[in-house]
């Protein structure tokens, strides 16, 4: 990923605006167990069978913004060093394959031997060594080198390929007689310009070019690099059809049966984001992955090319882990799950630290981890909505919601120590679960604004469901003066939750910046402060508004919708609830 911040990849997800191996990877996972690295048989890589070894580094997790960050040791972007305590953790967590990142170019020295201090080497090898030890198999590639002299390709040719072949021989040649379970991957997301879009023959002449030479180079290094298996990506590791013939096209040319290919999805682009209204993992979200999963299994898989998908999750987990709503985060993640299982891709979650905690060795979202985690051998059932919102100033009604089995049963829902009762407090019909206005009312009699009550569906297998009861009634936003570098809409929630904003001028055109949509992108133009009771308006936001008035349009996951109107004049900004 890039960096920090990964929202210089974001454009090529756009390709998807203009535009589950049921039995998971093998006996081992149909049977609901994690088979372990030493599990797969001996000569799986040098007999050929490589879709083995693929199928036993499934699940796969990242070490994010670790030896990736460009700053000058591991720690510079906040994550702790690793220790082989934190790696024996993360494998107890089911964890089978660990990618290390590595960014090298500021450990080079100097043209043209551009020698690798040997200090970063030593301990890029010593957490090598322990993650093997541990049981992982382990995939070390060159990262963030890609976007800040690889991409430099269309000017400087020549010492591109001096540096890329001086790290390569370098790696190699300290990474020679590890075991056969360490993977070396040439590039991470190589790109040749800033439009990650763009599909040229001299980008995939320039690939192919890099792709072959750490191929060549590796394998000429000896040891098991002669054997060991080699990860080549696609142009930006896109699942495009384009750019997923030309890397076959390389693969099929090295004529190597030890070749994995390797691709990224962070998901429908405006789910991914929460730009242009989406919301929800919809129709459109579900579509864009299944085609995604659909291409790279016909193009790679089937033609006998194992793929693992180097890095998944959601963009805007790049702003914060809140940008996607729960329930629908929790969609998302359960079909991937499966979906890749389904066209047997491995697959590896990319986590720079929101995750999986790497000082208190504990997921700071644990219902995410139970999805995930029943995903590597099943499947979760989930529903239209985690939130049941009960009007403060009505008596409740029944309230109905649908449910997405997947497969299983619903077998009971608790409340607290009890269980509820079917019938009584819920009726099933078929897919649509209603909770009673009586089960309701009982459980928002104090009236509080907020979550009241969190309800826990239980289903014959996978992971539970929980609904929040939610008891709010109708924001309302106030008149504020500021400045646009500092400007907040004084917010009574009233117990509601923003799901999105809309902003367009009086003409009714797009205002702010993705003008080709009215709605903005959640953490980037707008942020909700449930804390401090205000909606915040960002720089960025203000950063690409015209002078003048615009309208402003705030959706609530109740159903509610608030207008406001801002008025800008150069730094200054006014606001006010529309009339």
């Amino acid at each position: 990923m890039l960096g920090r911040s990964r929202q210089a990849l974001v454009a090529v997800f756009t390709i998807a605006l203009a535009l589950a191996l049921s039995s998971a990877g093998g006996p081992a996972l149909a049977q609901g167990r994690a088979m372990p690295a030493k599990d797969l048989p001996a000569n799986a890589v040098r007999s050929g069978d490589l879709q083995a070894y693929v199928d036993a580094m499934q699940p796969g997790w990242n070490l994010g913004n670790t030896f990736d960050s460009t700053g000058p040791d591991e720690t510079s972007w906040g994550n702790p060093r690793v220790t082989r305590e934190f790696l024996q953790k993360l494998r107890a967590q089911g964890y089978r394959s660990i990618r290390i990142p590595v960014t090298w170019f500021q450990h080079m020295g100097p043209a043209p031997d551009y020698t690798i201090d040997p200090a970063y080497l030593d301990r890029v090898e010593q957490v090598v060594d322990w993650a093997l030890q541990t049981g992982f198999y382990v995939m070390v590639n060159m990262h963030h080198d890609s976007g800040t002299w690889v991409i430099e390709m269309p000017t400087k040719h020549d010492e591109v390929m001096a540096r890329f072949r001086a790290g390569w021989t370098q790696i190699a040649d300290r990474l020679r007689d590890k075991p056969e379970r360490l993977m070396l991957e040439s590039i991470n997301e190589p790109r040749f310009s800033g439009d990650w879009n763009a599909d040229s023959p001299e980008y995939f002449q320039w690939l192919d070019e890099l792709n072959t030479a750490f191929h060549q180079i590796v394998r000429d290094s000896g040891g098991r690099n002669s054997s060991r298996p080699l990860v080549l990506p696609t142009l930006t590791c896109s699942p495009s059809q384009a750019r997923l013939d030309e890397l076959k096209k390389t693969i099929d040319k090295l004529h190597d049966n030890r070749i994995i290919a390797t691709v990224h999805y962070y998901g429908y682009y405006p789910f991914s984001v929460n730009i242009a209204g989406g919301t929800r993992f919809d129709d459109a979200a579900r579509q864009d992955l299944t085609d995604a999963f659909d291409r790279v299994h016909d193009t790679l898989v089937a033609a006998g090319i194992p793929v693992v998908v180097g890095e998944y999750g959601l963009l805007g987990f790049d702003k914060f882990t809140g940008t996607i709503e729960q329930g629908e985060k929790l969609k998302f993640f359960e079909y991937l799950g499966y979906y890749a299982r389904r066209q047997h891709l491995t697959t590896m979650l990319w986590d720079n630290g929101q995750h999986f905690d790497r000082v208190a060795y504990q997921w700071r979202d644990t219902d995410l981890y139970d999805v995930m985690r029943t995903s590597w051998v099943g499947r979760s059932s989930t529903a239209s909505s985690d939130l049941v919102f009960v009007d403060k100033d009505a008596e409740p009604a029944d309230q109905t919601v649908t449910l997405n089995l997947n497969g299983n049963q619903l077998v009971r829902i608790e409340y607290a120590d009890r269980v509820l009762r079917a019938g009584r407090d819920y009726v099933l019909n078929g897919d649509q679960l209603t909770f009673r206005a009586g089960l309701l009312a009982s459980l928002t009699a104090g009236g509080d604004y907020g979550t009241n009550a969190v309800l826990t569906a239980r289903f014959s297998a996978g992971s539970t469901w929980k609904f929040e009861v939610v008891v709010a009634d109708r924001p309302l936003l106030a008149a504020a003066t500021g400045a646009s570098d500092a400007f907040a809409v004084p917010t009574a929630f009233h117990g509601d939750r923003l799901a999105t904003m809309e902003a367009v001028y009086p003409d009714g055109s797009n205002a702010g910046p993705a003008d080709w949509t009215s709605y903005k992108e959640f953490g980037a133009s707008f942020l909700p402060s449930y804390d401090t009771g205000e909606i915040r308006l960002l720089p960025a936001f203000f950063a690409e508004l015209h002078d003048g008035t615009v309208n402003l349009r705030f959706h609530f996951w109740s159903g509610e919708v608030v207008d406001y109107t801002l008025t800008k004049a150069g730094t200054s900004i006014t606001g006010a609830p529309a009339e």
